[in-house]
């Protein structure tokens, strides 16, 4: 392909698209937030920032801890994007690195880092993957496996039988709601 041959059209659409499939399948922000909490975190004990003509070193006798802490949530963040089901442990680990942040690496990157690692952490704990949208009624999936092979409806449970006393089955067409008398 050179640089003269257009694009396809929607391919910009499909692409974010996708992007937003992946996404919503996995902790995405949990993920970001631990990942951009552990840069403040490794960078301003090794910084040398300008006011001026004054030169501020906030280097710290901690200035490895510091940088372990601030790699260790780096990855924390790329794991929660490719590796979802340990999002606990992730999150745990994360908001422990946060804390840890606090006294060996400058108030935890003067608390920006600390702040996003900890939030990422309880996002990663607390997130669940959603469900998956129902399909809209009267209309057949392709993939549905609503009829057996000889195309009589499929039932997901069994009918109880005789020994049933609740007289509220489903198989019956009784759901509970008038049985109260």
């Amino acid at each position: 392909m050179s640089a003269e041959t257009p694009a396809e059209t929607g391919q910009f659409a499909r692409r974010r698209l996708q992007f937003r499939v992946w996404r919503g399948e996995r902790p995405f922000w949990a993920g970001l937030f631990v990942l951009l909490g552990g840069f403040p975190i490794a960078y301003f004990p090794y910084a040398h920032l300008q006011v001026g003509h004054l030169t501020l070193a906030m280097a710290t006798t901690a200035g490895a801890g510091s940088l372990i802490i601030g790699v260790l949530l780096v990855v924390l963040g790329i794991s929660l994007w490719f590796q979802k089901h340990i999002k606990v442990f992730a999150g745990i680990a994360a908001i422990l690195l946060a804390l840890v942040s606090i006294p060996v690496s400058n108030l935890g990157g003067f608390l920006v880092g600390f702040l996003l690692a900890l939030i990422g952490g309880a996002l990663a704990v607390a997130w669940s993957p959603g469900e998956a949208p129902a399909p809209e009624p009267g209309v057949a999936r392709e993939d549905s496996n609503d009829a057996t092979s000889d195309g009589t409806p499929f039932q997901a449970f069994k009918p109880l039988g005789e020994n049933n006393l609740s007289g509220t089955s489903p198989a019956n067409g009784a759901n509970g709601r008038h049985s109260a008398g």
